[in-house]
C-alpha cells in the first residue's frame, strides 16, 4: 500500500481532524527549534503520534514543514476574508481585526517564532508564502477601494502593510501591536 503524501485529501473527518492536530503541533515544535534542530521525533511526540504513523502521514520533514505552514497560511488569510466581509463593522475596525488574525496572533514569545520559522526557509515552500502575502495585499486593497476610493487604495494598504511589519518586530506585546497599528489605520482611512 502507497503511503499518503503531503497533498494527499485525508479520507475520513478522523483523519482530518488528526492532520490537523499533527499539522498544528507540527509548527509549534518548529518554532520552537527551528526547522534544522526539529526532528520527526520531537513532532511526533508533540502530536502524540508514533512516529511511524508521523512517516505514515508525511513522508519527510520538509513535506511535514510545507503542510503545516500551507495549513496556518490558508487559516490566516480565510480568516482575513471573513473578517474584512463583515461590511456591517467601519472599515478601520475590520482592518484591524484583519491584520490581528494575519500578524497579531503571531506576536508573543513562541508565535513570534512562527513567522521567523517561516521567513527563515523561504526556499522549503515554494510560492505559498508569496502568494498568500499577496492575497492578504490585494484583500486589504480592495477593502480600501470599497469605501475609500481606488485611487490611493494599493498604496494606502501597502504602507498599512509596512506599518504592520515594523510593529511586528518592535512589538512586546500583542496589545501594543494592535494600539499602534490602530493608530496608523486611523491616520490612514480617515
Amino acid at each position: 500500500m502507497n503511503s499518503p503524501t503531503a497533498s494527499d485529501p485525508p479520507s475520513t473527518v478522523a483523519d482530518t481532524d488528526r492532520r490537523i492536530m499533527v499539522l498544528d503541533s507540527a509548527m509549534v515544535t518548529f518554532a520552537r527549534f527551528g526547522y534544522r534542530k526539529t526532528s520527526m521525533e520531537e513532532v511526533a511526540r508533540a502530536a502524540d503520534i508514533s512516529r511511524p504513523g508521523l512517516y505514515f502521514l508525511f513522508s519527510s520533514k520538509q513535506s511535514l514543514f510545507r503542510a503545516a505552514v500551507t495549513q496556518a497560511l490558508k487559516r490566516d488569510i480565510t480568516a482575513v476574508e471573513h473578517v474584512l466581509a463583515d461590511t456591517g463593522r467601519p472599515l478601520g475596525e475590520r482592518l484591524l481585526d484583519a491584520f490581528d488574525q494575519w500578524a497579531g496572533r503571531y506576536i508573543g514569545p513562541l508565535t513570534r517564532d512562527v513567522a521567523v520559522v517561516i521567513e527563515d526557509n523561504p526556499g522549503l515552500l515554494g510560492e505559498i508564502v508569496e502568494t498568500t502575502s499577496q492575497r492578504f495585499e490585494q484583500l486589504i486593497t480592495d477593502a480600501i477601494a470599497v469605501e475609500a476610493g481606488q485611487a490611493a487604495a494599493r498604496q494606502v494598504a501597502q504602507t498599512m502593510i509596512s506599518a504592520s511589519t515594523g510593529l511586528k518586530h518592535q512589538a512586546a506585546s500583542r496589545d501594543f501591536y494592535l494600539e499602534r497599528l490602530g493608530v496608523a489605520i486611523d491616520l490612514l482611512v480617515r
